[in-house]
């Protein structure tokens, strides 16, 4: 089956999901571009540290919204000789660079607000001005992850629903920063690192759930178990097919690829087996993001 309609059974071709994901993460680079810009002057102008880690983590957003677009356009790129099942897992590259970063992000952000706690003394008021950015770019940020959740759902698409998770990342710490700041401003200054603290707690956890999760796909890790059985559902619905065994899946970007043994009578043709094994590809395709089905028929029934 043609890449371009892998999905045309629900509505969404390749060429959509390319689309898609270049529309929402331009929307997104715009967002953080400027978010990340207004956040660290406020922060460092407004003396507060939680609104300088906020904005750096909006850096990161605006780094991985540029690995998005580029794992997009090469993971769109048709089978060649050398990638006989395509680039899907350009997604799963992209997905384990976005939690790198995350985490690395996280580290950071924990490092120095754990030097700004051990030094007390050097924490300065906090200008109010932050409390308003604060609350700016935490609407900016939901509105944001509300927008490009919807669009990831939309072509099921792994890589835009991580990142589309990376944006809410940002809107839960710039809450957290913005009681931070409160805190700060009502007399009480080590709520300011504190916030800053939570946020690289936040983002590190993200980061390492987002990287192990696409490290597991890029070993070959299968299908989630409803997948699973959904597939052994539309397999085993198939006329002709008596039975199953072997199944085997494995993921490559957001698609699977699936191995498994039909049982079929052993008294029909070499060519009716083969019909029915085509058909079972063609129902498991149609009705999953499957990119291939290799069969295997084993004969049931045989009488010596």
């Amino acid at each position: 089956m043609d890449q371009n309609t892998l999905f045309e059974d629900e509505g969404v071709s390749v060429e959509a999901r390319d689309k898609a994901a270049r529309k929402s993460t331009i929307v997104s680079v715009v967002v953080n571009s400027g978010l990340t810009v207004v956040q660290v002057i406020t922060g460092i102008v407004a003396n507060s540290q939680g609104m300088i880690a906020d904005g750096i983590h909006s850096l990161s957003d605006l780094l991985a919204d540029f690995v998005v677009l580029l794992a997009s356009h090469h993971s769109k790129q048709a089978p060649d000789e050398r990638h006989h099942y395509g680039h899907q897992r350009y997604e799963n590259a992209a997905s384990l660079i976005l939690g790198v970063m995350l985490l690395v992000v996280g580290v950071g952000m924990l490092w120095a607000a754990v030097h700004k706690l051990q030094t007390p003394e050097q924490i300065a008021p906090v200008h109010i001005s932050a409390l308003w950015v604060a609350g700016i770019a935490l609407v900016a940020k939901e509105t944001l992850f509300r927008y490009m959740l919807r669009i990831a759902q939309q072509v099921r698409s792994g890589m835009l629903v991580a990142n589309a998770w990376h944006a809410r990342s940002d809107a839960a710490s710039s809450f957290v920063v913005g009681l931070g700041i409160c805190g700060n401003l009502a007399g009480y200054p080590l709520l300011d690192p504190i916030a800053a603290l939570v946020v690289g707690l936040m983002v590190s956890k993200m980061g390492w759930s987002f990287a192990w999760d696409a490290l597991h796909d890029l070993m070959d890790g299968a299908a989630d178990d409803a997948e699973i059985e959904q597939i052994k559902v539309v397999l085993l619905a198939t006329p002709g097919v008596q039975g199953l065994h072997d199944l085997k899946t494995r993921k490559t970007g957001d698609m699977i690829l699936v191995d498994v043994h039909l049982e079929v009578d052993a008294t029909i043709t070499v060519q009716q087996g083969h019909d029915i094994a085509v058909q079972a590809r063609k129902a498991v395709m149609q009705a999953l993001p499957v990119l291939n089905v290799m069969t295997h028929l084993d004969p049931v029934g045989h009488v010596d």
